[in-house]
């Protein structure tokens, strides 16, 4: 291979793969596919263990942020299905700092079959896809969280089937949580709903592009701030911390804002019957939610967290094309 073919090998514009960056770009019936992939994969794990889909294949997982649920997660996916991952500390690449993100990138291209990061800033993760030659996912950005929406959306259909026209709603703060789950909702035809105070609203672009999805699926997308107004008829209420990482000098005022905004069980009780509360953990117990709704025969939160391994190996499979 000479110089210039070496160019063109590296270059992204000749890069022809699949990422998993963003829920909103999938149609609806991908987004059914993977959900129904990775039922049928949590059956068979519990049948008696998952065919090695993936032997041969590694996966490099990268951290900025850390994470007990996407690492475990995916390096779990990764072995039931015979593959191999490998953990990376932020002290270990210094993405777009001690190294260059498009560095890294074709680095780690030529060593695993595939990238998973968790990080900070969104234009990393699309960075590092860009130069990428291999399979990118997106385990978590400041914009949005993509593999625990799809987790979310197992959970929920466990629980209610393939239907249209639930109503989930999410209380607290319009972050990038609640930006996938919105978008995977209008994917599936279910209608979202948002409380929480001013000052504390989600992204307008990711608002738009709900609403557009919403059009096709016939989903309603509906802003409240009054959390009390929000849960009338809610099938599910999911809600998440006050203060992200990154946010621990706003605690103090957050606390303060989001008092009212709690998911307790006179708020649960207001909402329908068989309505499962979700939170995606870590949890600050009797802030976000009550002790006794986080253990209450409502609450599916651990559920949630343990499909979170599935969903990840649904997403693990299509993106190898093993599946």
């Amino acid at each position: 291979m000479n110089v210039q073919e070496m160019q063109v090998a590296v270059s992204p514009k000749f890069i022809t793969k699949k990422d998993f960056l963003h829920i909103a770009d999938l149609s609806s019936a991908e987004t059914q596919e993977l959900l129904d992939l990775a039922l049928d994969l949590k059956k068979e794990y519990f049948n008696g263990g998952n065919d090695p889909l993936l032997k041969g294949k590694a996966l490099a997982m990268v951290f900025q942020k850390p994470s007990l649920r996407t690492r475990v997660s995916f390096e779990m996916a990764m072995q039931h299905l015979g593959g191999h991952a490998l953990y990376l500390s932020p002290a270990e690449i210094g993405l777009g700092k001690r190294e260059s993100i498009a560095d890294v990138a074709r680095v780690l291209s030529g060593y695993v079959q595939g990238i998973m990061a968790r990080v900070f800033e969104h234009e990393h993760i699309i960075e590092l896809a860009k130069w990428s030659s291999v399979p990118v996912i997106n385990g978590l950005t400041d914009y949005n969280h993509p593999c625990q929406a799809l987790a979310d959306a197992l959970t929920i259909q466990e629980k209610f089937g393939k239907v249209r026209g639930l109503n989930v709603t999410f209380i607290g703060d319009g972050n990038n949580v609640a930006v996938s789950l919105m978008h995977v909702c209008a994917k599936l035809g279910w209608n979202f709903t948002i409380a929480n105070p001013l000052g504390y609203e989600m992204d307008a672009n990711a608002i738009e592009s709900a609403k557009q999805i919403a059009n096709e699926t016939g989903a309603e997308i509906c802003f409240h701030n009054n959390p009390h107004d929000a849960v009338k008829g809610a099938n599910v209420i999911y809600t998440d911390t006050w203060t992200s990482m990154g946010q621990e000098e706003e605690t103090a005022k957050r606390e303060e804002t989001f008092a009212e905004y709690q998911v307790n069980q006179q708020l649960v009780s207001e909402a329908e019957n068989d309505a499962i509360v979700m939170h995606c953990l870590p949890a600050h117990r009797n802030h976000e939610l009550t002790d006794e709704v986080a253990d209450g025969l409502q609450s599916a939160i651990f559920p949630q967290a343990h499909n979170r391994l599935h969903a990840q190996k649904a997403i693990l499979a299509r993106l190898f094309g093993v599946a």
